[in-house]
Order: structure tokens, then sequence, then C-alpha cells
């Protein structure tokens, strides 16, 4: 059975205790399957991306015709870092709930509403407001063409630069190495698996080093950054603290050593699987 996420970020534990490692976060408006309760407070999930833990059942709705209709209707994401859903389409109003960049949100239509407001519909079903500019529409895989996709994958990693990072994090508040390009995927429509691998089964294969492009993945031991092209990757490091820039190029200010000796693979959506 799928289940819908209610709090802003709902963490994902490797065991049942809030003080257990956070694995993933799955964010507001996300649906996820209930794999099964472990006792009154907890219940085990699984992800789109096929990832497993542990989840508190205060952050989850539990309603299979809700669920279906949610999926059917919520067309719609979070683009802002992070946008209050306000009581009334003026910005003095008291706010509903804070939603993060991700988030999945119902539009609904409203007569005479000002264009620069939109009246969404909560998984509560409460009506809120939000500015139109921080909606942007799901989009769906290969609904642009490749050299437009791989501009938008970067554009959208290069949306967190600066945010913290956290183990386990997804958002604008905190997000670690594959949260980061996992989510510049996810917000352009591709579902990865949300961790430093190649995994059979999703749409991300391996290729050779030189085919690599703007908008492909490459994989360290234990870390994921974006390319960008001219050498340069935007990831989430432990060591850099926070989405930055570094390059691959020796004799440049933002090389990282450390990195660039290190290369395991590089992974793409576009190209042809590497023979081995």
């Amino acid at each position: 059975m799928k289940v819908i996420v209610t709090a802003m970020i709902a963490s994902l534990h490797a065991m049942p205790t809030s003080t257990s490692e956070v694995v993933d976060e799955v964010l507001y408006g996300m649906t996820v399957k209930r794999i099964r309760d472990v006792n009154e407070g907890w219940v085990y999930i699984q992800t789109a991306y096929r990832y497993e833990g542990y989840c508190q059942k205060a952050d989850l709705l539990v309603d299979e015709v809700l669920v279906s209709k949610w999926e059917r209707e919520a067309q719609h994401i979070i683009f802002q870092s992070f946008a209050d859903v306000l009581q009334q389409p003026r910005i003095q109003s008291s706010k509903l709930v804070t939603l993060v960049r991700g988030s999945s949100i119902c539009v609904v239509s409203e007569e005479n509403l000002p264009g620069e407001w939109s009246a969404v519909q909560l998984v509560t079903g409460q009506r809120g407001y939000v500015r139109t500019k921080w909606l942007q529409s799901k989009m769906t895989e290969r609904s642009v063409s490749e050299q437009q996709f791989r501009e938008n994958v970067v554009t959208t990693a290069l949306s967190y630069l600066g945010a913290p990072y956290r183990w386990g994090g997804k958002s604008p508040l905190g997000i670690d190495c594959s949260g980061l390009c996992s989510m510049a995927y996810l917000l352009n429509g591709v579902t990865i698996y949300r961790d430093a691998k190649i995994v059979e089964g999703f749409s991300i294969v391996k290729i050779a080093r030189d085919q690599m492009q703007k908008g492909d993945l490459i994989y360290f031991p234990g870390h994921i950054a974006l390319y960008m092209g001219d050498q340069l990757y935007v990831h989430s490091s432990i060591g850099g603290n926070e989405v930055s820039i570094n390059s691959l190029e020796e004799n440049h200010p933002l090389y990282r050593h450390d990195l660039a000796t290190t290369i395991l693979e590089v992974g793409s959506l576009f190209q042809e699987k590497l023979c081995n």
C-alpha cells in the first residue's frame, strides 16, 4: 500500500528509532510504499527509487483512495528553496505550512486570483496560496531534448549551491552528494538510484570517461558528483561542508587532488552502455 508524506521533511532511518542513522529524506507530497508496520510509532517503507528504511507514522497519511487521487492531481512541485503556503493570497497572511524544493503540491483553479498567486491544495485537503513563480509543473522523462535536459540538470544542481552538507539530506536545508544528484535528475523528470553507484534497472549506464558530457555523473569511492563541462563538477561533500564547485584540471584553483585521482566510473542517461 502507498502512503503520502505529510511532514515538510520526513527522515528515513536505518532503525526504528529517532537516534539511528538517517539514510534518506522524503519530502512533503511524495508517495512511498508501506512495506510493514513495526509498532505504533514506526513503519518500514520503500521509496520510488527502491531505498528502504524506517519512518515515523506521524509523518505519513494512510488512505488508499486519497493516494491514488493525489498521484493523479498533484502535478506541480515547489521549485523555490523553500516556500510558505499561506492561508490567503497576500504576503501578510498566516502560513499553513512551509515546503522545500521538490515537494509535491496540487494546483487548483480559482477565479479572480491575481496572476502572481496560485491556489494549491494540501494533502489534508486544505486550500492555500503560493507565489506562482515558486511552482513548476512536474517534468516527464525525455520531455525535452537531450541538450536541453543536460543544461537543465546542471542548472538545477547549481540552484543548491551553498546548501550545507547533511548526511542523508535531500533539500536546500541540508543535502548530501547522492541527494544532490538524484534531486537534480528528479526535478527534471528522471528517477535515478539515490546512492554513489550505478545500479542495474535504473536509467544511468556506465560510459567511457572520454565520452563524459555536461549533466553526466562522476562516481568516486563513496561519493558522486554532477559534471558541468569544462572539467568542472558540482557536488556536496563532507570535505567542502556544502554544495560547491570543483575542477578535474590539475592547475585549476578549484582542483581537488583527492577526487580527481580516484574516479571509479562515469554514468550517463543518454549514451550507450560501455562494453566490458
